[in-house]
C-alpha cells in the first residue's frame, strides 16, 4: 500500500468518527436509511455469501488478522524502536478499515430506535409486575416441563442436534415475520463457533460476526438453551444490536415456535432472568418464588451454573469488562447490564399483547 493511500486512509478516521457521533443523535435516520435501508441488504448478501459454508468464515477471519499482526510485529521488531511513528501509522490505517468495515456492514445498528420504539414498549415495571411475571413464567415452565418429560422431577433435555436447533429457529422467525415483516430472515447463516471453548471461559454464550454476518453459537452450551441463545445472535443479524433487544428477541421467537421444546427454552430463560432480578431486590421473596418451580426445572438451572462455574477463571472479568466497555461506546449506556434490561421489555410486552 503506497504512502498517498495510508495517509488518505489514516485522515478519513476523525472523519469516521465524527460521522458516526453524528449518527448517534440522529436514530430516525439511522432507522430509515440504514437499519431499514440498506443494512438489510447487507445483511443478506453477507449470508449468502458465507451462510452456506458449515464453518465459521469469521471465526478464520479473526485468527488470520491475529496471525498476521503478530507476523508484522516479528518482522518489523526492528523498527518499533527506530522508527515509532511509521508503524503507528500502519496500525491506524489497519484500524481506519475495520472501523469503517464494523459500522458499514452492521455496526451502525447501535444507534438505530430502540425495540422499545417499535413495539411501544416501557422499561420501568414495579416489584408487584415482577412477581406477577414470575408466577406466570413458572406456570409456562412447569407446565411444558410436565408435557415434554411426564413428570415433575425430570430436566428437560432436548434431542436435537444443532443444526436441527438452527433450522428450527429460522421456522421460528418465520412465524415472526407474519406478524412483523422487519423480522424476515432468510438465506440463514448460524453456526457454532470455532472457539466455543475460548467463548466459554470469556463467559460468553455466542456473538455475532459483524464483518461476515454469522451467528457464532458457542457449540458446548447446553442443548436446552441453544434455542434462546440462537435466536438472540439471529436477532443482531437481523438489525437489533442491544442486548436487552435481542435477549427479548431470542425468548419471543422460541416462545412462538411451534416446538415444546423451544417454548420450555424461552418461558424458563426468561424465567431465569426475573428470578435473578427478584433476587437482587427481595431475596425473601425470591426464595418463596422458587419453592414454586418444579424439580425438573430447578435442575435445568442447576445444569446451566455447573456448566458456567467447570469454566470459571480470574480472565472471565476481564473479559466482561472489556464487553462492558466496547457496548458503552457504542451508545449501550448500562454496558453488560443492558442484558439484564429484558425483564422490563419481558413485563411491558406481556402486559401490552400477550405471550
Amino acid at each position: 500500500m503506497g504512502k498517498n493511500t495510508k495517509t488518505i486512509l489514516l485522515g478519513l478516521l476523525p472523519l469516521q468518527i465524527l460521522l458516526v457521533k453524528w449518527a448517534s443523535y440522529h436514530p430516525d435516520f439511522v432507522e430509515t436509511y440504514y437499519s431499514t435501508g440498506v443494512y438489510p441488504f447487507i445483511s443478506q448478501g453477507l449470508r449468502i455469501l458465507f451462510g452456506w459454508i458449515p464453518f465459521s468464515m469469521g471465526d478464520l477471519l479473526y485468527l488470520s488478522l491475529i496471525v498476521l499482526i503478530v507476523r508484522y510485529l516479528y518482522r518489523n521488531r526492528k523498527s518499533i524502536k527506530t522508527r515509532p511513528l511509521a508503524i503507528l501509522k500502519d496500525f491506524g490505517v489497519l484500524l481506519s478499515v475495520i472501523y469503517f468495515l464494523f459500522h458499514f456492514l452492521w455496526g451502525l445498528n447501535y444507534y438505530r430506535q430502540p425495540i422499545t420504539w417499535k413495539l411501544g414498549l416501557e422499561r420501568e415495571y414495579s416489584q408487584k409486575d415482577l412477581v406477577s411475571m414470575i408466577e406466570y413464567l413458572t406456570l409456562k415452565s412447569n407446565t411444558f416441563q410436565f408435557d415434554i418429560t411426564g413428570d415433575s422431577l425430570t430436566p428437560v433435555q432436548i434431542p436435537y442436534s444443532k443444526k436441527e436447533i438452527f433450522k428450527k429457529t429460522k421456522a421460528g422467525y418465520g412465524e415472526l415475520e407474519k406478524q412483523y415483516p422487519d423480522f424476515a430472515y432468510t438465506f440463514s447463516s448460524q453456526k457454532s463457533s470455532l472457539f466455543s471453548v475460548p467463548l466459554t471461559y470469556m463467559g460468553y454464550g455466542g456473538y455475532i460476526n459483524p464483518f461476515t454476518n454469522e451467528a457464532q453459537v458457542n457449540g458446548i452450551t447446553p442443548r436446552f438453551r441453544l434455542p434462546t441463545v440462537s435466536g438472540h445472535e439471529v436477532g443482531h443479524q437481523v438489525g437489533y444490536s442491544a442486548e436487552d433487544a435481542t435477549n427479548f428477541i431470542g425468548f419471543w421467537v422460541s416462545s412462538i415456535n411451534d416446538d415444546p421444546y423451544f417454548k420450555y427454552a424461552a418461558y424458563s430463560h426468561a424465567l431465569g432472568y426475573c428470578l435473578s432480578d427478584l433476587a437482587k431486590k427481595d431475596e425473601e421473596k425470591f426464595k418463596e418464588m422458587m419453592t414454586g418451580l418444579h424439580l425438573g426445572v430447578r435442575e435445568n438451572y442447576r445444569e446451566i451454573n455447573r456448566f458456567w462455574a467447570k469454566y470459571d477463571n480470574p480472565l472471565e472479568p476481564v473479559f466482561k469488562s472489556i464487553f462492558n466497555t466496547f457496548l458503552k461506546a457504542n451508545n449501550q449506556k448500562e454496558g453488560i447490564a443492558s442484558y439484564n434490561s429484558v425483564v422490563g421489555l419481558l413485563i411491558s410486552y406481556h402486559k401490552k399483547y400477550g405471550f
